[in-house]
């Protein structure tokens, strides 16, 4: 076998209380969809052909120096505590230190049965695959941290969901997998054992240079803060916010019924699950300090007094708020070509996106034609820019290439949720062009792409995508 992987498990090294011992399910026959070599260079991963890729990144060959478990986790799922999650899909072959010094996680999402599944199959079916393949690296490109993609492979078999699909397996990569809801398992349990080596094992492998279990909560704090004004300045839903979705290292995790905004509203739901709007795009920021609370709600349990770990831990989440709307600022100052910090920032940045939701008009590339002086037609009506733009131009005047900014800081291209859909039903059918298409566009999503222009296009109303749904 030439495929070698340079694996150094440090989680499969930690007590047996923190994962099940779980090698991947063999399938019946791999095929080899996607594999990122950029990615496989960075992670030291000696190559192979196609036909081995797709049986080590479909789990028939676990490869040397793999030890492959399946995490323990609990968490709350829309406000709910279920003491119980898990890797139910999914298996961590083992770890591997890049050539950029970093520690990275190597995962088989769609892997078969865990002691974690509950009711579930263990498998995933091609499209939430493609999907968190798609997004996850336009996500990356796009310069928000993120886990990211290695190998996408056909299973050979079918999964049962509504109807019979196709199976499929992804290989996901991050700096861990370690999440709130990896705390909150041991917190609620009792296990302060358990707890504090967690704790000690996330500072080593995240922030070294944090003091305890409070600086721990900080450094997530402010990772987490970073991680959202990203979201928002880019149109993303997530979907999903729950605290099993919510990582310790500040990345995007867990692509299950995510968007990127077409219309602008502040109000916009997308996950079929979201009911009643808990993660709506809005709501991201609240929602982020409610997550990092349950996770200061684990940490305090360390501490023999409470009382002082109370007010300490509250003093931390409390500050996230203006921590967001800080990163959230300037941010969106970038998107306006603005450089500078001026009181009167935030009103000109709000009045442009309360006139955005009035007009129902595009975010992607309402930002995007800033710079080129064509929003106005964005608008149905165009003086409703108008009037925004005069106070935009006065206060562009004392700034250095407002143009350049823009353009750096307003993509061109997002992975669209009718041009995702349209992908997935084309792979069902054994189409994989727009697929490759998408990933090739959507590497360089700052830079105009004549070539590519349709796929900046909004979607016609027969191609709007009202509800996007989890993979499992």
């Amino acid at each position: 076998m030439t495929l070698m992987i340079p694996f150094d498990n440090s989680f499969a090294r930690l007590p047996s209380t923190f994962y099940a011992p779980q090698a991947p399910s063999p399938v019946k026959a791999p095929r080899l969809v996607a594999f990122n070599s950029d990615l496989a260079k960075i992670l030291q991963i000696s190559t192979g052909d196609a036909n081995e890729l797709a049986q080590v990144f479909a789990g028939n060959h676990v490869p040397d120096g793999a030890n492959p478990i399946a995490q323990n986790y609990a968490g709350h799922q829309f406000g709910h505590y279920n003491p119980q999650l898990g890797d139910g899909r999914a298996v961590l072959l083992g770890e591997t230190v890049g050539t950029d010094g970093v520690r990275r996680d190597i995962q088989l999402k769609g892997a078969g049965r865990t002691p974690y599944s509950r009711s579930g199959d263990g498998r995933a079916w091609l499209g939430p695959v493609l999907r968190e393949y798609v997004v996850s690296e336009a996500m990356h490109a796009l310069g928000i941290p993120t886990t990211r993609a290695l190998a996408a492979v056909e299973t050979g078999e079918t999964v049962v969901r509504e109807t019979l699909l196709p199976g499929a397996v992804l290989t996901r990569v991050a700096t861990s997998h370690l999440r709130v809801g990896t705390f909150q398992v041991f917190a609620a349990r009792g296990d302060l054992a358990s707890l504090r080596t967690l704790t000690d094992y996330a500072i080593t492998r995240h922030y070294p240079d944090a003091d305890g279990p409070m600086g721990l909560l900080r450094a997530v704090r402010d990772a987490q803060a970073r991680l959202i004004a990203g979201w928002m300045s880019v149109g993303f839903i997530h979907g999903v916010m729950n605290t099993d979705n919510s990582s310790i290292s500040g990345e995007t995790i867990d692509y299950g019924p995510c968007a990127f905004m077409d219309t602008y509203h502040p109000d916009t739901v997308y996950s079929s699950i979201d009911r009643n709007g808990r993660y709506a795009y809005s709501n991201q920021p609240d929602i982020a300090v409610w997550n990092l609370a349950q996770l200061a709600t684990s940490l305090i349990q360390l501490f023999e007094d409470q009382e002082m770990a109370v007010e300490e831990a509250t003093e931390i989440v409390h500050a996230m708020p203006a921590l967001i709307q800080k990163h959230w600022l300037t941010r969106f100052r970038k998107k306006l070509g603005i450089s500078s910090d001026q009181k009167g920032d935030l009103a000109l940045i709000t009045d442009l996106l309360d006139r955005m939701a009035a007009q129902n008009v595009d975010f992607t590339n309402t930002f995007r034609v800033l710079g080129a002086g064509d929003a106005r037609d964005q608008f149905v009506d165009p003086e409703a820019y108008d009037s925004w733009a005069e106070g935009w131009a006065a206060r562009l005047i004392s700034e250095p290439d407002p143009q350049i900014t823009m353009n750096r800081n307003n993509p061109a291209f997002i992975p669209r949720n009718h041009r995702v859909e349209q992908m997935i039903a084309a792979a069902v059918d054994g189409g994989y062009t727009l697929f490759h298409r998408l990933n090739a566009v959507l590497a360089t999503p700052y830079d105009d792409q004549p070539d590519h222009m349709d796929l900046t296009r909004p979607p016609a109303q027969s191609e709007v995508v009202k509800a996007t749904f989890c993979g499992t």
